[in-house]
Parts: structure tokens; sequence; C-alpha cells
């Protein structure tokens, strides 16, 4: 279940990175961190009671999930426009 849980904190940890992006472009970079995190933990496929739980006990990994998700948007960048180009 832990396996299942991370792959679906990966794929929404991409998803809240572009929606941050999105919402505050492309400056404040911490604030784009802490909405995407909030995001992610908001999402969780677990009931209401044990996001919190959850969320601290996978918060480093949560943290890299979202920096990994940047690192791989930023990667997408056209380096002509400098926009990101969704596949």
């Amino acid at each position: 279940m832990l396996g299942s849980l991370k792959n679906t904190i990966k794929q929404l940890a991409q998803s809240a990175v572009a929606i941050a992006e999105k919402a505050l472009g492309s400056s404040a970079g911490k604030q784009k961190k802490q909405m995407a995190v909030k995001y992610v933990v908001s999402h969780l496929p677990v009931p209401a009671i044990f996001k919190g739980f959850i969320a601290a006990l996978l918060s480093n990994f949560i943290d890299e999930a979202v920096e990994f998700a940047v690192v791989y948007m930023n990667s997408l960048e056209d380096n002509n426009t400098g926009e990101i180009i969704y596949e």
C-alpha cells in the first residue's frame, strides 16, 4: 500500500507544480513549493483523519517529489520561449 501511495504522491506532485506555476508565475519559488505541498496533502487518497499523520510520516518524500517535479517541469521548458511544453 505504501508503494502505491508513493506513486500517487509523485503524480500529484507533477500536477501540483503545474498548478502552482500557473497560479503564481515564474517567481515566488518558496510560495509555489508550499502551495504544491498543500495540494499534494489535500489530495492524498486517504481518509481525512489520517492525512496529517501521513503528511508528517512522508513529509520528506513529499518534498522530494515536489522538487523532482520542478526539475522535470523545467526540463520541458522550450529553450527559445521559456514556455513549458506539455506532452
